[in-house]
């Protein structure tokens, strides 16, 4: 199985000009929690921003009405591409810890996502869970000092 078997072909994505109200309304209409940042010429994508880097990075500062999704998206991208192999992409979604990876085409354009959810659709309950298991697992970074001491 390939990432173009279960990948989600995506409908929109957003520029880093673009302000925040702008992304999250793209996320509203297209009923998504995440959204490949591309440039405005070529569809190469730059990063992503989720719903949750809204929250987290921008809504938490206070003034999110002058902030940009270049403020507060994730790069740079991480990508695949449509023949990628099932298990490679999972490998890769495990090893970034990340719950989505950008789709391209041959010429690295954007051409949808694939997520944690397009996987348990999928793959056996065995694979969905090691990769739940990976992705959620906490860094040292984000452990708190008082579980280290």
């Amino acid at each position: 199985m390939t990432v173009r078997d279960l990948m989600t072909r995506q409908q929109t994505c957003c520029s880093p000009d673009d302000n925040l109200e702008v992304a999250a309304r793209r996320m509203a209409d297209g009923d998504c929690g995440a959204l490949p940042v591309v440039d405005d010429l070529e569809g190469f994508p730059m990063g992503i921003i989720t719903d949750r880097d809204i929250v987290v990075r921008a809504l938490a500062t206070g003034n999110a009405a002058q902030l940009r999704v270049r403020d507060c998206m994730t790069a740079p991208a991480i990508t695949v591409t449509e023949e990628m192999d099932l298990d490679d992409c999972v490998r890769l979604l495990e090893r970034a810890q990340i719950r989505r990876l950008i789709v391209v085409d041959h010429d690295g354009r954007c051409t949808g996502v694939v997520a944690q959810a397009d996987i348990a659709s999928h793959a056996s309950k065995r694979k969905i869970g090691e990769l739940l298991r990976c992705v959620s697992r906490p860094s040292i970074a984000a452990e708190p000092i008082f579980a280290r001491i």
